[in-house]
């Protein structure tokens, strides 16, 4: 596995890892969060590899990283209040759940689609240069817990790039809110407290009823 540390790194290394993900290979990647485990979200291919290397059943569903809410909507249904929900707590530690376009292949999720925008400004520029989304998911096999050390994900999960940013601080994986059923849900609470999702769901839908 290739080591690039991105804190060293300028234009070669985006242009590196952007072309593995153009090749269907894998990356582990820092988010605000935890370590991630990335490949190209529309291609097959590199999507079951996601989920060969972590052991991972194909009915728990990836989520995706994207580089703003442009391209969200590409892959997701983003009305008013979703929108205004994910101006408001992205980039950030907060995961929202929406309907799906069909970009999203079913292996991801046949049913909906998580969106993340993680708060680390060089992985949001990769993003970018690719043009599509990746997928989110944590570097660990399945059932152990996600990694804020880059040697000990590159330990457990088999991929193509490392690439470090260095031990992360410590946190909770991102706040999951299901935003498909109208008013939000809690799937996961973690650093980013529901109530404030709450709190700003009530604000914004206030005015709007």
């Amino acid at each position: 596995m290739r080591r690039i540390y991105l804190r060293e790194g300028g234009e070669s290394t985006i242009d590196e890892v952007v072309d593995a993900l153009r090749k269907g290979k894998l990356i582990i990647y820092p988010t605000d969060t935890v370590y991630g485990l990335g490949a190209d979200a529309e291609n097959i291919d590199a999507v079951r590899r996601v989920y060969e290397v972590k052991g991972r059943p194909e009915e728990k569903r990836l989520t995706i990283a994207v580089s703003d809410i442009d391209m969200a909507e590409r892959y997701a249904v983003v009305d008013e209040i979703s929108r205004r929900l994910m101006e408001k707590f992205l980039p950030g530690k907060v995961t929202f759940i929406l309907k799906k376009t069909s970009r999203v292949p079913d292996i991801v999720n046949p049913e909906a689609i998580g969106i993340r925008i993680p708060n680390i400004p060089i992985i949001l520029r990769i993003i970018r240069e690719f043009g599509g989304a990746i997928t989110a998911t944590s570097a660990n096999k399945s059932g152990s817990p996600p990694k804020l050390d880059p040697e000990e994900a590159a330990m457990e999960i088999e991929a193509d790039l490392l690439l470090d940013y260095g031990r992360l601080p410590p946190s909770r994986p991102s706040t999951i809110v299901d935003l498909t059923r109208g008013e939000p849900v809690l799937v996961r609470e973690g650093d980013v407290p529901f109530s404030l999702v709450m709190k700003e769901y009530l604000r914004i839908r206030s005015p709007l009823a």
